[in-house]
């Protein structure tokens, strides 16, 4: 869906602070004394100044010395030094076009698969296996009532797209070869939608993997916001009530984070400047088929949100008016600092990268 033009991760010192807790720790239990309560203590963004003034929802980090941003006016960018430095690495078609890039994912410094957002052709999916000095066009939507909203791949072979209801119904397309050719999977194992329900494309997070076959979609605008998961890469569909606030075109989910199968986040609000956004925010622990609202969620809208890596219960949500941070497992966040980014992503390494309007992208540091 998209939004009035928008259209509907740490340095290495941190990362050691982040080891403090097992990966593998149940996180149904709030963090103790000593453990993921620190992992965040000193931690802020540190701008990389990327040159640009583009707004950049996609974004793909790798590590913490690689990452890739896409956004508007058809613009990727890539660093490979940490953000001290970016290519400008856009497809020269989607350039041209001013298409809007709101979803990139890259399976290393030299390959990324990104989605453009739009009704009919506007949505297309773009390959590059060379660090993008070239690109391929991979796929075009040749619905014009179709619109694809965000990207996941469960590995480097097997992805899914996903576009807002087209005859009562989420359309998904998948892809077996990295992105390189996609087919449109059938639409009998995925309920109907409700009316007026779609996705949001304002962080590449409405459509979120985990593992193997666990794939998560999230919607606004019907009225009541819903997450969708699959356990079979989008063949099949359950859907459920996430309890953050719906019943508008604005409102909903916005960004879905899963740490494994089963313990996820959502995020969302009302993006409209100004209006509250109570309850924006919702947790799971058993691969979302039941959600439980934050006891303290965000002060206000949130689009984009991430696990910290190595940690127990820790996790992050952006959005334009700045970055939460729980430790509990998303019972209860608080701000963390004031800064507008519209996507977050962390990575294996321990690092996170944030990105958003004005060309902002940043890295998360100890102070």
């Amino acid at each position: 869906m998209r939004l009035p033009r928008i259209g509907m991760s740490a340095a290495a010192a941190l990362a050691i602070a982040l080891t403090a807790a097992p990966a593998h720790a149940d996180t149904t239990a709030p963090a103790a004394a000593g453990g993921d309560s620190h992992a965040l203590r000193g931690a802020g963004w540190a701008l990389k100044q990327t040159g640009k003034d583009a707004r950049f929802r996609g974004l793909a980090a790798v590590n913490r010395s690689t990452a890739w941003l896409a956004g508007s006016k058809g613009t990727v960018l890539r660093t490979t030094d940490g953000g001290r430095s970016w290519q400008d690495v856009s497809p020269p078609t989607a350039a041209a076009e001013g298409l809007e890039l709101r979803d990139i994912e890259a399976f290393d410094a030299r390959r990324a698969v990104a989605l453009s957002i739009g009704e009919g052709e506007a949505s297309r999916v773009l390959r590059t296996d060379d660090g993008g000095r070239t690109w391929t066009e991979t796929f075009r939507n040749p619905d014009p009532r179709a619109f694809y909203d965000c990207l996941t791949f469960f590995d480097s072979r097997h992805g899914l797209a996903m576009s807002d209801p087209v005859d009562g119904r989420f359309r998904i397309l998948s892809t077996d070869d990295g992105g390189r050719s996609w087919s449109l999977l059938p639409d009998a194992g995925m309920p109907p939608a409700l009316p007026g329900e779609a996705g949001f494309a304002a962080s590449g997070q409405c459509l979120v993997s985990a593992g193997p076959r666990d794939v998560w979609l999230a919607t606004g605008g019907g009225a009541t916001a819903r997450i969708l998961h699959s356990a079979d890469r989008g063949r099949t569909w359950r859907a459920t009530e996430s309890g953050i606030p719906a019943g508008d075109p604005a409102k909903g989910v916005f960004a879905l984070a899963f740490r494994d199968r089963t313990t996820g986040l959502a995020v969302g609000g009302d993006y409209r400047t100004g209006e509250p956004s109570p309850q924006a925010a919702a947790r799971s622990a058993d691969a979302g088929r039941t959600w439980s609202p934050a006891a303290t969620p965000p002060p206000a809208y949130r689009s984009g949100a991430a696990w910290l890596p190595h940690t127990r219960a820790a996790a992050l949500a952006v959005g334009p008016t700045g970055t939460d941070a729980t430790t509990d497992g998303g019972r209860t966040w608080r701000p963390l600092e004031a800064g507008s980014f519209d996507t977050v992503d962390c990575t294996p390494d321990g690092s996170c990268w944030a990105a958003g309007e004005k060309g902002r992208a940043a890295r998360l540091e100890r102070r």
